[in-house]
Order: C-alpha cells, then structure tokens, then sequence
C-alpha cells in the first residue's frame, strides 16, 4: 500500500494507483515485500497458497522472475503455485495485445515455474472482449497443462431477465454462465489434464440472484462434472463495494455483497472456500492475510455461529482451499486417520496461565473448531507439521 499515493474511492482509481505504483517496482522491493509476506503467512500456520503474478506492459515478467526466486528460498516451508496473472485487459484497451504477447510468452519461457493461468474478464471495455478472454484462457491452459483461475463478475448488478437459463444466457447475465459454457464447449473434461482445477473468484453477482436461477446454476455445474471451486474474497469485496452512489440525497445507502460461501456449499451443494487475494495495496489496505483471522470474519459476514459452521469455515480456509487449488483429495475433510499421509497440518498450542503485573489467571483452552476460527490464537501459538519435515 506504501506504493500507492491515497486509498481509491473507486475499483478504476485502485486500478490506476496499482498501474502507479507497478512504475516503481524493483527486483529488490518486490522480492522483500513478497518474502515478507510469505515469512508472516508462515508464521499465521499457511502451509501452502496460491500467487498471483501480474504480467502487463508496465511490470513485464519482473514479478514473475521475483515470485520464482521466492518459491524456490522458500521451498523448505511453504508449497507456492505460481499463477500466471492478467489483470490488465488482454483483449481491449490500447495496451491488450502486448499485455498478451507478453503473458503467453512468458507461458513458454517459463513454463516448469507457472503452475496456473490467471485471468480477469470483467476488466475489459466490452462482454465481446470478456468472452475472447475467457475462451483464450480455456483453450491455453489446456494447451498447456494448467490449472486455470478467473475473477469474476466483480459487481451487484441485477440482470435482466431473471428468468435466464445457464445455456442461454442473456448479455446482462453473469460471466460465470458463460464460462461453463465455454468450458463445456471446449470440452474440458475430456481434453483436460483431469487433475488441474477451475477456480472462479468474487463472482458477487451470484449473491444477486434468485433462488431458482441459483439451483439452476448448481444444477449445471454438477451435471458438468467440471471441477469449478467458488471463492470467495471478502475481505477485498467489502473494502471495494459500498462506495456512494450517484444519488447525493442518499449517501448512506452503500451496497455490499461476497458470494454466501456456507450456502453455497450447504444448500447448493457446489465446492467453495474462501480466500485473501490481496495483502496491502490499493483493493485490501487492511489485514495480514491471516486465514484464521479471515475464517472468524466469515462469522460475521455470514451470520455462521454454530459449531457446525466454525467446522465448516475452518475447512473452508484449510483443506477445501487446497482441493480448490488442485492440492488436496476431493474426499478431505480434515479428520486425521491412522496410517493417512500428513501433507500439512497445524498445531495449536494452549498456555496453561496468563501472567499480570501481580496476578496469575488460567489461561482459556482451545480445544476444537470453534475455539480456533471463534477466536483465532496469536500467532506464538500455532506451528506447522509437514509430512517431510516435522514440527516447525
């Protein structure tokens, strides 16, 4: 956030103080910010993530060569998958053709480092320019062996007509209809290396919807068989919505929406999770990108205060995040069992007494989920175990 001049009062402002503040960028910056926050996502009990690395016209590959460097010193702590980011406009805009040129160079010369390819349709001047690249990202990480990750329908508009079906979409509907349909045009299933996975982030159109446009949705998905993952980025959809509208008689009334994750995997059977896709900067100048902090917020944003949701929060930070990035078995549900394989877990630690100035208290017993996502414990208290290392 030190990059970028003020805080944005819109998603275009945040947008420009990022393109400012990428002008700035050196090997040395990038690479200390970015150790920085792996060291303290190590620290939060983060055994493995997801980076996104922009390459446009203005950073070229630097982030990229930077975020290899990282993945490799931090190896022996945190497994890294590197995506392989636009967040610029690929297919409009002066700039789109060379901000491809370059991201599809940069697949070729680097391909052993980039795990996923990232892109962001809704960033586009038109729907026409969304949907070529949404149908480039398909057909390219296919090609190449990737998972893929698209940002969504960034928005709380209501489309029009409600009454759509996912095959037939009208123009206002959300890009995500039109992504599985692409996906199923393209054959993903079938042409697709069957372990790589599609995440689809914010999409907090979807919160818009009727219930009956929502079924229809799951609906679709699971007669797919497409292995779509949903998440959710509260943290980012709440900083940059809400902003006031053009009705200078009623500033107070500020939307806000994020994809009802719990619903999403309670009443519609669909697999989500949640996440922090941006740590100090223009779209998320709060937080430390803490997962258990960002779980015992999802218990607020979505009024989820029962044990069984805590279980559910804790997962969806936990192992649903890494079957959504391809990292984890599908039938993970956070039990320990005798003779399972430990890719990464970790371990509270409860102190038996709080010490005063001259008083000595019994310190409180996290003993389960809900103790852990209800009130996350400071980071002196939680470790690491990783199958090849140990307790860290």
């Amino acid at each position: 956030m030190s990059r970028a001049a003020t805080s944005p009062s819109s998603f275009s402002e945040a947008l420009s103080n990022t393109a400012k503040a990428k002008e700035r960028y050196t090997e040395d910056d990038l690479y200390l910010r970015g150790a920085q926050l792996l060291a303290s996502s190590y620290e939060q009990g983060v055994t493995s993530l997801r980076a996104f690395v922009e390459l446009d016209h203005v950073t070229g590959t630097l982030p990229l060569t930077t975020a290899i460097r990282l993945k490799k010193d931090f190896s022996h702590l945190l497994e890294v998958q590197i995506c392989a980011f636009a967040q610029d406009p690929i297919f409009s805009t002066t700039h789109g053709q060379t901000n491809r040129s370059i991201i599809t160079s940069a697949l070729d010369e680097y391909a052993s480092s980039i795990d996923v390819l990232g892109t962001t349709p809704y960033v586009e001047e038109s729907r026409e320019a969304s949907l070529q690249n949404i149908e480039w990202a398909i057909t390219t990480a296919s090609e190449k062996n990737l998972h893929l990750d698209f940002h969504l329908d960034y928005n709380l508009s209501t489309p029009s007509p409600s009454s759509y079906t996912p095959s037939s979409p009208p123009s206002s509907s959300p890009l995500t209809f039109a992504v599985i349909n692409l996906l199923k045009k393209h054959e993903w299933t079938r042409v697709a290396n069957r372990s790589k996975t599609i995440v689809l982030g914010h999409c907090t159109q979807l919160s818009v919807l009727d219930d009956a446009a929502l079924r229809r949705l799951a609906d679709t998905i699971t007669a797919s068989e497409l292995p779509l993952h949903f998440v959710g980025l509260p943290t980012s959809d709440l900083f940059m919505m809400g902003r006031a509208g053009p009705d200078a008689t009623c500033t107070q009334n500020r939307r806000r929406g994020t994809i009802h994750v719990p619903s999403m995997i309670k009443d519609l059977g669909l697999s989500a999770c949640l996440g922090v896709n941006n740590v100090g900067n223009a779209f998320t100048p709060f937080g430390t990108g803490d997962p258990l902090q960002l779980a015992s917020w999802a218990v607020g944003i979505y009024q989820a205060g029962t044990v069984a949701d805590a279980e559910l929060l804790y997962g969806c930070v936990s192992w649903r995040a890494r079957q959504a990035i391809g990292l984890g078995p599908s039938t993970d549900d956070g039990e320990v069992r005798e003779g399972q394989r430990i890719q990464g877990m970790l371990l509270i630690q409860n102190r038996s007494a709080i010490d005063l100035p001259g008083l000595t208290l019994p310190a409180r017993q996290r003993t389960g989920f809900q103790d852990v996502v209800w009130d996350p414990p400071e980071t002196q208290l939680r470790s690491t175990f990783m199958a090849s290392n140990g307790c860290r």
